[in-house]
């Protein structure tokens, strides 16, 4: 996830779910033209199928280009160079996360029981962010920063909202910070990648964890 303004924290009340939270500055240019942004989807799409195959490193301006069908120029015109790049890659695949738990189908998404919900977000977050570990890490100049970007407060108070309508005990949002800090990128890195850890592990794990802390509804 990568820096942004931090916004109100004010939790939402039962049932009520937050909308998408970007992951780009606040200063951001205004909203593309339809064509625009269809090219921009295409391009990050292909981004995003190179980032999975060859990893962070080996993406370059140019084999996005390729990958998309375009111009090297006209990639460098969307986001300025690799790095505007990478931060647009990491919003737009947070983006699919957020649309995935908050309107996509059960059990991570509406439909399913908050308990059910919850056992589903960790794995899905995991999961997610498999395949971008260098990326989000890279990110992370400022370990501070972490906590101000809007997209981890959507996190934490769809987990928060969520242990609340499970009849967790305890206080939701600080039980909400505890449940990610299990899942966290630099975490889950370590254990994968330095320990040798199977990802499954670190999914039981999570599922753990929900259950002790009395979600059941």
């Amino acid at each position: 996830m990568t820096d942004s303004v931090a916004p109100p924290s004010k939790l939402p009340e039962p049932g009520e779910e937050r909308r998408n939270l970007p992951l780009a500055p606040a200063d951001e240019p205004p909203q593309l033209r339809a064509d625009a942004a269809r090219n921009r989807t295409l391009l990050l799409d292909a981004a995003s199928r190179l980032l999975s195959g060859c990893g962070a490193a080996d993406l370059t301006m140019e084999s996005v280009a390729a990958a998309a069908g375009v111009g090297k120029g006209t990639v460098f015109r969307r986001f300025g160079d690799r790095a505007g790049l990478l931060i647009a890659l990491l919003d737009h695949r947070e983006k699919q996360l957020q649309a995935a738990f908050l309107s996509g189908p059960p059990p991570l998404g509406p439909g399913a029981s908050a308990a059910e919900r919850l056992h589903a977000f960790g794995p899905a977050v995991l999961r997610h962010e498999r395949d971008q570990h260098a990326l989000i890490l890279a990110s992370r100049s400022d370990p501070l920063r972490n906590y101000a970007v809007p997209a981890l407060h959507l996190r934490i108070n769809h987990i928060a909202m969520l242990l609340r309508q499970a009849n967790a005990t305890g206080d939701p949002e600080l039980l909400a910070h505890t449940l990610l800090g299990s899942i966290d990128t630099a975490l889950v890195h370590h254990l994968t990648v330095e320990r040798g850890m199977p990802l499954e592990r670190l999914e039981e794990a999570w599922h753990h964890l929900v259950t002790r802390l009395g979600a059941t509804a």
